[in-house]
């Protein structure tokens, strides 16, 4: 479900056609799940360490904290991914050993942003863990928008792999 509906005028002007896309606000959703085969222990340590993601978060360099909390509601990251973009997060809701809710302040092309990593025991050794967020866009086109939350969803998958990878060794 994505905001509003796609807006595409023509305009002719002499013999040329210029093609407006009309630019408005979109909200959507991403969610993926995985499977991992490692206790909730192991995996809630990796996850809960928020300043540890570039060892499985897709082409993050750096992870550093804004706060002096380094855990639970007011811990403050600040991510720097190889390109160069900044994303400043915050921790907004805490459950140890279940899920963190943050939101990003900074650095993504949107309005609003709000994503929770939980974890669900399935046995003593898998976990399902699940990242879904809620976002609301800037002014762009809906294709942008599109391609915005196909990107993101496909950073999540990955990063959610190489977590699997990293702690199923």
């Amino acid at each position: 479900m994505v905001g509003q509906p796609k807006f595409k005028t023509l305009h002719i002007s002499g013999n040329s056609m210029v093609k407006t896309v009309k630019k408005s606000f979109h909200t959507g959703t991403v969610k993926k799940t995985i499977k991992i085969n490692a206790s909730k222990v192991k995996v809630w340590k990796k996850i809960s360490n928020i300043v540890g993601l570039p060892s499985w978060l897709v082409d993050v360099e750096k992870t550093v904290y804004l706060s002096k909390k380094k855990k639970n509601v007011g811990a403050v990251r600040l991510i720097t991914f190889s390109d160069g973009n900044k994303i400043e997060e915050h921790i907004v809701a805490w459950k140890d050993g279940e899920y963190f809710t943050y939101i990003a302040t900074e650095g993504l092309p949107l309005r609003a942003y709000v994503a929770t990593i939980s974890m669900k025991v399935l046995s003593k050794n898998l976990v399902e863990l699940t990242w879904q967020s809620y976002l609301n866009s800037k002014k762009m086109s809906e294709t942008e928008f599109l391609d915005f939350i196909v990107f993101l969803g496909s950073f999540y998958e990955a990063s959610l792999e190489n977590l699997k990878t990293i702690l199923e060794k």
